[in-house]
């Protein structure tokens, strides 16, 4: 009877290893899960050896073809820090195109081998060519995906392997598409909203170069001749001063502006200021709520798509902790990751957190209590997904109002800063016209 070799993680989260003597790899899974663990890698013993020698083996050979495809090609140039990486965009097509091929009844190396034909994107390119390679020397889909932390993060490589482990490859590659076209979606939907107020402001400050380094000096030269000596007005100096130090010292102008936001990024990167950055952003009064409602749609779906797809709800939580995208809704998963490690609901820590509204609390409840949390918790993120659109829809008609007064008041002061002389010297000449007429009379 063959030997299994298992890898798996019980109630607590805790990683245990041991061998199994059955018949087959599914007997094995169903053997792991009586034992109480949750099964997270079961490999034949005397076939993990082999895949080992075969990986020694195809290692050249895949080599020696990605050196033939490049002196084939044209020359690549790798940026440090740049390359290896994909759009979510691209990799979203990739995973829908290679779920409809697999749910189609396609082998998957097959389906990869069609994909790179006519894939465009040469990183992704080169990506599926050495995950086919991986698929042939006898690793499965996951360990290959595994082996490219920048393109596949944790959660994309953990919903495959327990598709594979559940024999149910091309479900979990449906609902990782799906995931990952409403990801994109709600993505796009804030960046659009956010390019009227980017666009507005780079206006505006093109206009303030614009009159502080060309215009405003060619009002100071007619000042001085004009007033003869007198003082300019209080606010009119101020204009002036500011433009003067942006036009004679712009080097150290744009080194302090550049200094700041230095600090900015650097603090920001730190734990307590990220941590007090991601609360502003969740407090903020225009931002707030879109940011707030994407956090909750992000944390209900991506859960509710890992345990749906068979991950185990601690290693499922962990995930989300990592692509939460937010330190606040971190901190919140990580305290509902040690409420289920001690056995307690998923609710308290939730409610404690204060990130997440009522309602949102009360669907989990009921989800937790009548067994059907991951449904629950799909249906919050499709709810959520339509309060995004409206919260994006409220920001938006707020932000055309405030950008337009705020541009109206920048170019105002300026203006009136200049005007202001002009009326005091209108205010001497009808003074000394009256004086003249007096001493006449």
């Amino acid at each position: 009877m063959p030997k299994f070799s298992y890898v798996a993680m019980d109630q607590r989260g805790k990683e245990t290893k041991g061998t199994l003597e059955v018949a087959s790899q599914n007997e094995a899974i169903t053997r792991v899960k009586e034992m109480g663990y949750f099964p997270t890698k079961i490999v034949e013993v005397d076939k993990a050896k082999e895949k080992g020698d075969k990986k020694t083996k195809a290692a050249p050979k895949g080599k020696a073809a990605a050196k033939g495809k490049k002196g084939a090609g044209s020359i690549q140039i790798k940026i440090p820090g740049l390359s290896g990486r994909v759009k979510s965009k691209v990799l979203t097509t990739f995973t829908r195109q290679l779920a409809t091929l697999v749910d189609a009844g396609l082998p998957l190396l097959r389906g990869m081998r069609v994909l790179e034909k006519q894939e465009k994107n040469p990183t992704l390119k080169n990506i599926i060519g050495e995950l086919s390679l991986s698929i042939e020397g006898g690793s499965t889909f996951s360990e290959g995906l595994a082996q490219h932390p920048k393109v596949f993060n944790r959660l994309y490589v953990n919903m495959v392997k327990a598709g594979e482990l559940g024999g149910v490859l091309e479900v979990v590659l449906n609902r990782l598409s799906e995931f990952m076209e409403k990801a994109q979606k709600i993505k796009g939907k804030v960046i659009a909203a956010m390019f009227y107020p980017v666009a507005v402001m780079i206006v505006a400050v093109v206009i303030m170069g614009v009159l502080m380094v060309y215009v405003i000096p060619q009002f100071k030269s007619v000042f001085a001749g004009m007033l003869e000596g007198a003082q300019l007005p209080a606010f009119t100096r101020l204009v002036l001063g500011i433009s003067d130090a942006i036009k004679d010292h712009f080097i150290v102008s744009a080194a302090a502006i550049a200094g700041v936001v230095i600090i900015f990024m650097l603090t920001i990167r730190t734990k307590a200021g990220r941590r007090i950055f991601d609360k502003v952003k969740l407090k903020a009064p225009v931002f707030g709520p879109v940011i707030s409602k994407v956090a909750i749609s992000r944390f209900t779906r991506t859960l509710g798509t890992l345990v749906s797809s068979g991950v185990p709800i601690l290693q499922a939580l962990m995930i989300v902790k990592e692509t939460s995208g937010n330190v606040i809704v971190g901190n919140a998963v990580s305290a509902v990751h040690e409420s289920v490690k001690e056995g307690e609901t998923i609710t308290a820590p939730l409610e404690a957190s204060g990130v997440f509204p009522p309602m949102v609390i009360s669907m989990v409840d009921v989800g937790e209590q009548t067994g059907a949390l991951p449904e629950m918790l799909l249906k919050i993120a499709d709810n959520y997904d339509e309060e995004v659109d409206n919260a994006v829809a409220a920001m938006t008609s707020l932000l055309e109002p405030i950008m337009i007064v705020f541009l109206a008041v920048v170019v105002g002061s300026i203006v009136i800063a200049m005007f202001l002389p002009l009326i005091a010297l209108m205010n001497g000449i009808d003074a000394n016209g009256g004086g003249d007429k007096k001493g006449g009379d």
